[in-house]
This record gives C-alpha cells, sequence and structure tokens, in this order.
C-alpha cells in the first residue's frame, strides 16, 4: 500500500524514520503528478515544497502552531498530511479547494490566495498569542513564488523584527532558477557548516553573551564604543562573506540557511534551531520547482507552475487546442500597438505570460516591465510613466486590482494620467475559487472620477476597444475581459453616435415602443441574446445592446430605456454598486423611470466550480433569466414593467420583506 495512505494527522509522519520519510516523499510526488494531471492545478510549486511540507510538520506541531501560506497554491501537500487525499475532485464543485480553506481542516487558517499577506497574518497572530500569555505557539509562514516582492511583506517584517520575543518562523521557500543548486561534496561541507554555525548563533546564550558584551563596551566611554564598532564591522563581514544574510539581519532578525530544501535532515536541523531561538527567524530554503518531474523541470516558462489536464507520461496537454483565449487577442494586438507607438509600456505583475505581455516583451524588451507582486507600485509607477509623456498598459489579472484601489483613485485618477488598465479573468474564473473571481472591478472603479470602462464582447472589440483606450491621454481607461477562449463574433446590425452597438431588435409595437431592453456588457452579449430570442417566443418584444464603454454611461442607452418597459443590464460582475445600479442613477438623473433589473452576481463569496457551475449557481442562465423578465413584463414579479397604454398598474404579488 505504501506509506501515504496511513498517514491521516501531522503527528502520523513523527515516527517514521528518515528512509520511511524519503520514500513517502516520492510516494507523494507520484501522487501529485499522477491525481493533478487528471484535474488540472499547481502542480510545480507543490512538487517544490514536499520535503520542506513534511519538515515543518515534524518540527511544529498543527493545529496548536499555526501554518500559513504565501500564497496557498503551495499547500496541496499539507492537504495529504492533514487527512485530504481525495485529490479527484481537487478544484471541482463540492470537492477540494486548491487553496488553503477553514471548511476543509482546522489546520487551514488564510483562505486567501492574493501573495505578500502571509506576514501580516502571522504578526498579528503571534502579538495575539503573545497577549493571550499563549507562549508554547509558534506562527509558522511558508512564502516564495515571488511574494516577497510585495511591498506589504517588507511592512510586516518591520514589525515583526521590532519584537524579539516574537515566535515567528518565516520560511522562503526560493524556488528561483537564478539560483543554481547546492550539490557536490564542497557544497555539503559549507552547508554542514553553515548548520554548525547556526545552532551557535540561534542559542539564547549567545545572544545574552552578545548583549552582555555590546552594554559593557557601549557604556565604556569613548574607547569602548570605538572597540565595539570595530568587533561589530568585523563580525558582519565575516559573517556575510560565509553566508550572506542580505537584509534580514539588517531588519534585526536571525537568518538561517541557505538550507538544501530536499534534505529532510538539513531542513528538520534547521527548523529545530529557528523554534529553539524563541524568537523571529528566517529560514531560507533552495528548492526545485517541478522536483522529481521531468516535464516539468524542462518547461522554460514556468515548470508547471499551473496546468490543465496533461498526459502524466509526458506533460503534454490531453485537450485539443480550443479557440483562441482572449489573452492571446490582447497579447497579439498590444504587440501591435507597441510596434506602430513607441510611447507605449507594458507593466507586469510578475505574470509576464499569463496577462500577455510575452510577445511585446520579445519586441520591446526594454518597454516592457515586471515591477512583482507589487499592484500598488504598479499603478504609481505608470502615473509617473504618463507623467513622463508615455502611455503605460497595466496588464493584471481582475482579482488582483483590488489591492491597488487606492492608487487607481489617487495617483492615476486625481492627476488625470493616461494610462491603460488591462484586466484579465474579469468575472466568474471557476476551479481557483472565491478569491480568483474577477467579480469586483467594475464596481470598485464606478466611484472614481473620469474614469473609462471597456467590456469587450468579442474578439474585434478587444481589438478595438484596446485602441480606443490607448488614445486616451487624460484619464485612466479600463479594459476587461472573461477567462479562457473567445466565443463567437458578433457582430451589430447598428452602431450608435456613441459608440452603442446594437445587436437585435424586435420589430417596434404601438407606441413605438418594445417591451425589454437588454443591455449586455463584455461576453454576456451572447447570454442576452439568447433570453431575447426566449422572450420572443413568449411573444415578448426586445432590444439588446452592447454599450462597449460601460463608464460612462453612453447617452443613448438612457434615450432606449426612455422608450421600452423596462431595462434588464446582465453584467459578470457583482450587482451591488454595479453597472446596472449606474445605469439606474443616470436614468433617474435623466427624469427616465422605467424600472430597472439588475441581473449580476451576488455580493458573497462565491465556491470553486466551472464557470458554468459558478453561474447556475449564481442564477445566471439564460432561463432563469428569461423567465424573471417574462414575469416582470407580465406584472408577477418585481421590478414591475411599465404598464401599457390603457393597463392599469400591476398588481403581482410583491414579496414580504
Amino acid at each position: 500500500m505504501g506509506l501515504l495512505p496511513n498517514i491521516h494527522e501531522p503527528k502520523d509522519l513523527r515516527s517514521l524514520t528518515l528512509p520511511e520519510l524519503e520514500q513517502l516523499a516520492a510516494e507523494i510526488r507520484q501522487f501529485l503528478i499522477e491525481k493533478v494531471s487528471k484535474v488540472g492545478g499547481h502542480l510545480g510549486p507543490n512538487l517544490g515544497v514536499v520535503e520542506l511540507t513534511l519538515a515543518m510538520h515534524r518540527i511544529f506541531d498543527s493545529p496548536k502552531d499555526t501554518i500559513i501560506f504565501d500564497t496557498g497554491h503551495q499547500s496541496y501537500v499539507h492537504k495529504l498530511v492533514t487527512g485530504r487525499q481525495n485529490f479527484e475532485t481537487l478544484r471541482q464543485e463540492g470537492g477540494l479547494s486548491g487553496y488553503p480553506e477553514r471548511a476543509e481542516s482546522v489546520h487551514d487558517v488564510v483562505e486567501s490566495s492574493h501573495a505578500s499577506s502571509s506576514l501580516s497574518w502571522a504578526e498579528g497572530i503571534s502579538r495575539a498569542r503573545q497577549l493571550n500569555g499563549e507562549n508554547d505557539r509558534w506562527t509558522v509562514v511558508v512564502i516564495g513564488d515571488g511574494a516577497l516582492t510585495g511591498g506589504m511583506a517588507w511592512e510586516a517584517i518591520n514589525n515583526i523584527a521590532a519584537d524579539r520575543n516574537r515566535k515567528v518562523v518565516i520560511i522562503v521557500n526560493d524556488n528561483g532558477r537564478s539560483y543554481a543548486p547546492t550539490i557536490g561534496g564542497l557544497a555539503d561541507h559549507l552547508a554542514s557548516l553553515r548548520q554548525t554555525i547556526d545552532k551557535v548563533r540561534t542559542h539564547r546564550a549567545y545572544e545574552g553573551t552578545l548583549d552582555w558584551w555590546k552594554d559593557r563596551l557601549q557604556n565604556g566611554g569613548m574607547p569602548g564604543q570605538m572597540v565595539y564598532k570595530g568587533l561589530h564591522a568585523a563580525k558582519k563581514g565575516i559573517k556575510d562573506w560565509w553566508a550572506p544574510q542580505g537584509l534580514f539581519e539588517d531588519l534585526g532578525m536571525k537568518y538561517i540557511g541557505p538550507l538544501d530544501g530536499h534534505s529532510l535532515q538539513h531542513l528538520e536541523e534547521g527548523l529545530l534551531q529557528a523554534k529553539n531561538f524563541e524568537g523571529p527567524v528566517i529560514v531560507h530554503a533552495m528548492t526545485e520547482k517541478g522536483r522529481g518531474y521531468a516535464p516539468a523541470r524542462a518547461h522554460e516558462e514556468d515548470q508547471f507552475h499551473a496546468v490543465g489536464v496533461i498526459n502524466p507520461e509526458t506533460g503534454l496537454p490531453r485537450d485539443e487546442p480550443g479557440a483562441q483565449s482572449w489573452t492571446s487577442v490582447f497579447g497579439e494586438e498590444i504587440a501591435k500597438i507597441a510596434d506602430e507607438r513607441p510611447d507605449i509600456v507594458g507593466i507586469t505583475g510578475a505574470m509576464l505570460i499569463p496577462v500577455g505581455l510575452k510577445e511585446m516583451a520579445t519586441r520591446h524588451p526594454d518597454r516592457v516591465i515586471d515591477v512583482g507582486i507589487a499592484e500598488q507600485h504598479a499603478l504609481t509607477s505608470a502615473a509617473g510613466l504618463a507623467f513622463g509623456g508615455l502611455h503605460p498598459v497595466v496588464a493584471l489579472y481582475a482579482t488582483f486590482l483590488n489591492r491597488a484601489f487606492d492608487q487607481l483613485l489617487m495617483d492615476v485618477a486625481l492627476h488625470k494620467a493616461g494610462v491603460t488598465i488591462v484586466l484579465d479573468r474579469a468575472g466568474v474564473t471557476g476551479p481557483d475559487g472565491p478569491s480568483h473571481h474577477g467579480m469586483w472591478d467594475m464596481a470598485l472603479v464606478q466611484s472614481i472620477p473620469g474614469v473609462h470602462v471597456a467590456a469587450p464582447r468579442d474578439a474585434d472589440r478587444l481589438r478595438e476597444e484596446l485602441r480606443e483606450a490607448v488614445a486616451i491621454n487624460d484619464a485612466p481607461t479600463v479594459v476587461r475581459y472573461s477567462k479562457g477562449s473567445v466565443g463567437k463574433e458578433i457582430q451589430a446590425i447598428q452602431r450608435l453616435h456613441d459608440g452603442v452597438d446594437v445587436l437585435s431588435e424586435s420589430p417596434l409595437e404601438e407606441e413605438n415602443q418594445r417591451d425589454v431592453l437588454l443591455v449586455a456588457i463584455g461576453s454576456f452579449a451572447e447570454l442576452a441574446l439568447d433570453v431575447s430570442e426566449r422572450l420572443r417566443a413568449q411573444g415578448i418584444t426586445s432590444s439588446v445592446v452592447d454599450p462597449r464603454w460601460v463608464l460612462p454611461v453612453p447617452r443613448s442607452i438612457i434615450a432606449l430605456a426612455a422608450r421600452h418597459r423596462i431595462v434588464v443590464v446582465l453584467e459578470d460582475g457583482v450587482r451591488t454598486g454595479g453597472v446596472g445600479s449606474r445605469i439606474r442613477q443616470e436614468m433617474r438623473s435623466a427624469g427616465v423611470d422605467t424600472a430597472l433589473n439588475e441581473v449580476g452576481l451576488p455580493s458573497e463569496f462565491l465556491a470553486h466550480g466551472t464557470r458554468s457551475q459558478v453561474l447556475d449557481r449564481a442564477g445566471l442562465t439564460a432561463q432563469k433569466i428569461a423567465q424573471d423578465t417574462l414575469a416582470q413584463v407580465l406584472g408577477t414579479k418585481v421590478p414591475f414593467a411599465r404598464p401599457l397604454p390603457g393597463q392599469g398598474i400591476p398588481t403581482g404579488q410583491i414579496p414580504q420583506l
């Protein structure tokens, strides 16, 4: 059977011998390759943290000791050793989350998969332990995959380092390919020497002796202070020559490492030293992303950071190539625009390939900037670039715009900076769950003065609206689109004077009025056309329009609203404060009293599943929307459509609140 089926909780690891642990590590890697290849997920990062996770759970006592992952995509091995081995349903509706989730296990704490926040969590948790007198509990953070490039991490380290008694162990999972693996006899010898030195340096007696000499020499007048400064400089120079401490010790934190992140013995020794120090410690572990899986190690782009369904033998996708993705359409077009305009500069936050800037970077390497996981810096830097006469295009996942709202508001919009923000994976994204749905962006930016927001419905509109966006140089522009493949081309039957596309119209009824105005935002155009057809089958007339630019609200939308009995806005974002509510406000300001129904996502954290499953749970299906709209037109469901001439006010059942 192997060892893995007998591991139900972390304490089951503690009775295993070193050879058994090495066997278990091999079993876990094989398990991950077999299971993740069937369902997709973050394979490379988890193959790299097998030994690290085992060592951590043997030295620390979860859940008494709190373990935090930054980011949570590194937690698959943690799930396995805490009793969750049903990976057949990983990232599928009703199955295991791809990130830590409190509902799954007491061993999971931080659910958000946004990077660089773990150390702030650790600072708060460890301070709470301290204030509560729980001095036998450690807080352990595994941070890696670039998360230390985020400024928030360093804000937290600054606070953690200020308290020398804080029981925080920060494990830096360093899998960057710029570091060569430490192999060979000389490297092993140096590693053992570093271990010996770390054992001395992390002993409390060592700290006490240093403090005693420091006080004696600094209080010994000018000669003593000069001796102290000289000895301190010599000590620091020798340490940095022997094992560079970087800026960790400059902040006042102990540093252990670098350790071989695939040596259980070295990891356990280093983590035990960190634990025994009983103060804040950085443990630097060198790991390999995709460890033990040749196709991942050979993958130049990201070493299988995230994969779809693949052949486990070859690592090649099992699915046939589908339609063109939204990301690739953007990538091709922004590269063409950059060819034409030398003022275009691309900015990415550690996601050059996922957001589609690779082609532009290949053609214009000096005009694509990767700022790391630092969206706040990206937006303010973009404002500076705009001031300098350039037009920056900041490409992000929609969910990560949340992190830079203040900078978009106060640095970009307030200064009327010509910055284009391209939001990939907007709306419901599916299997990555609540923290990855890009459903907040339209509601967030509604309150920003002067912002322009475009939501293309197909590939041609993305190309068109991107070019329109970069032509605006006195205000921020946002272009948002969905995850995955672009749908079919949807041709307009008419473009109105302000750029609104009319996609379909029923023949006019008497009094120059149709029943329903369907306002389709972005990729929901196809859904709106489906709803229109269902209404037509029931004798209900409608118009379907795509605003193209949802902000500012086009005046023609307001005029059309006055000529319909009810307006239905379909948006792939939260209803609360969304596009529908903004159109309602504009209608009221213009004196248009047509009823309006906002059809969008509830203001909830939506569990993972496929995109269609999540939309179905939220009631965003053509059948449900058509049924509700029909009831509103007939006057049996609020909001009631405007009555036809000669009809009385609808007397349908109003729900009791």
